[in-house]
């Protein structure tokens, strides 16, 4: 007889749940057991959470379970909101992001024409931060992925809606090439001291 790990699974579905959390019925459904199995099983997960003095704990809030931390923990966690993110964006996300921002819907193969060179790395991160998402698929051969932004970009940058991103200004060959000079001149400064 195959040994089902009953504790490990619902800790899983719990974690992908989230702050949703499952209903007792969802429970069963998905673990396809009865009820007392499925309140035993609960009640084991929780029993083991509180024995092992472990940082989170099973809860019940408006008839769902869910994996919550420990009010102990408070301060701490409190601490790790309160501190600024370390994690910025490299440059070359910064330009996929603004290319995108302005452009979208728009495809990899797009952002890396405008762009000149790979852009996988920073989409993969830009995903990973919520500020682009998928927002759907271009007609044609192979259906390539369209990236747009997110509420979470608006809600980043401060913006109500996309119509607020400032206008962009194309430079001339001339401004392009003083600022271009200005660059290596700073670079140069930096460079040498």
């Amino acid at each position: 007889m195959e040994l089902i790990n009953w504790k490990a699974i619902l800790e899983g579905l719990l974690f992908a749940a989230g702050d949703e959390g499952l209903t007792l019925k969802q429970i069963m459904t998905v673990l396809e057991v009865d009820e007392v199995v499925a309140q035993n099983i609960i009640l084991e997960l929780k029993d083991e959470y509180e024995n092992e003095n472990r940082g989170i704990h099973l809860t019940v809030l408006a008839g769902t379970y869910q994996l919550t931390t420990k009010k102990d923990h408070a301060p701490y966690l409190k601490r790790l909101v309160e501190t600024p993110s370390t994690t910025s964006l490299s440059q070359a996300a910064l330009e996929t992001l603004a290319i995108i921002a302005y452009k979208q819907p728009i495809t990899r193969a797009e952002i890396e024409d405008l762009r000149g060179v790979k852009t996988e790395r920073p989409l993969q991160t830009l995903v990973a931060k919520a500020l682009i998402k998928e927002v759907g698929r271009s007609e044609g051969t192979g259906r390539a992925i369209l990236y747009g932004t997110t509420k979470e970009f608006l809600e980043h940058f401060g913006l109500k809606d996309l119509k607020e991103l400032p206008e962009l200004k194309l430079l001339s060959e001339e401004d392009a090439e003083i600022e271009a000079d200005l660059f290596f001149e700073k670079f140069q400064e930096t460079f040498d001291s």
